[in-house]
């Protein structure tokens, strides 16, 4: 999945998700909040990707507990208006059921992201 982000193909993942996935951004990100569902993580997506001419997202590191995994991720990305180019770091912690993620939680804080994870606050991802 991440291959196709790095690449800016956002429509690839939707088949990972489970029909009632909670997609939460956290404190810190542009329309923080949670998402509940497909629809509505698809209809944040299209919101997140409108202000961009080109956007990728990389991961960097990668840390597995169990079900869930925390991803250290690049984001870099070109505005549409302004022409000017972008670069965040930040962390997805993804939560599996079987082979569908049933939760996505972005954080801006590796501690934090590790420790919802269950994983020690200092370490790789």
């Amino acid at each position: 999945m991440y291959a196709r982000w790095s690449e800016g193909d956002f429509r690839s993942s939707a088949e990972l998700y489970d029909p009632l996935v909670l997609f939460v951004m956290g404190p810190g990100f542009p329309d923080a909040g949670a998402y509940l569902g497909v629809d509505r993580v698809a209809e944040y997506t299209r919101g997140f990707l409108e202000p961009w001419s080109r956007i990728a997202i990389q991961a960097e590191a990668i840390a597995e507990a169990g079900d869930t995994v925390v991803v250290s991720v690049l984001q870099r990305g070109v505005g549409k208006e302004s022409g000017a180019p972008a670069e965040f770091r930040y962390f997805h912690v993804w939560t599996f059921r079987g082979p569908r993620v049933i939760r996505l939680e972005s954080f801006r804080d590796r501690d934090q992201a590790r420790m919802a994870a269950g994983l020690q606050a200092s370490g790789g991802a």
